[in-house]
């Protein structure tokens, strides 16, 4: 891991707006269950829009095409994703150097995280999206891989099926919140997922 070219940026945020648009009728369903129905379709529209500046995206350095990228999600994604996931991506880009190790990487992915907490005001296990990027955290300090990290998401997003939820639209509903996946950990563990697959090709 040392540096992505702006081709494999634009692969990357390709692959990730395709893959939140096939899923996202399938994060809409899991919000209606707690929290206010629009969630696969935020992500959708905020993916979207960041494919579609691919171009001015994809000509920046790896770190300001980041930066940028999340300030297109804080704008376009709406509800509570849109400034969290917005959050990760801003800060991420901001900690990144423009060639990194894996240790550059870590530091920076922990900072995004951390941010994303701050700006929530939330921590794990309240059934937010904490609940996976905190146990990926975990992984890429403990030197997993990235297959294995995208195995420890999809995990930890289903574990968050049986948590109470407290913070968020799905604390409202108390009790009847247990027994459903908290939809932006979905969101997270997808994303996770298709990141891992290019990664893998990597040298």
């Amino acid at each position: 891991m040392t540096r992505l070219s702006s081709d494999d940026f634009r692969a990357l945020v390709t692959a990730m707006a395709s893959a939140v648009a096939d899923n996202a009728e399938r994060l809409t369903e899991l919000d209606r269950a707690i929290g206010d129905g629009d969630h696969g379709a935020n992500m959708q529209r905020g993916f979207d829009a960041v494919a579609a500046d691919l171009d001015t995206l994809a000509a920046k350095p790896l770190p300001e095409a980041l930066k940028a990228a999340g300030m297109k999600l804080v704008m376009t994604v709406g509800g509570a994703s849109g400034p969290l996931v917005g959050t990760f991506f801003m800060t991420l880009g901001k900690e990144l150097p423009e060639e990194f190790d894996r240790a550059g990487f870590t530091e920076a992915f922990s900072k995004a995280v951390a941010a994303v907490a701050a700006r929530g005001k939330s921590h794990q296990g309240q059934k937010t999206l904490l609940d996976v990027l905190f146990p990926m955290q975990a992984a890429l300090e403990d030197g997993k891989s990235v297959g294995e990290i995208a195995t420890i998401a999809g995990q930890a997003a289903e574990a968050t099926i049986p948590i109470l939820a407290t913070r968020g639209r799905a604390s409202f509903l108390g009790e009847r919140s247990i027994g459903h996946m908290d939809p932006g950990a979905a969101s997270v563990a997808l994303l996770a997922s298709v990141a891992a697959s290019m990664l893998e090709q990597q040298p």
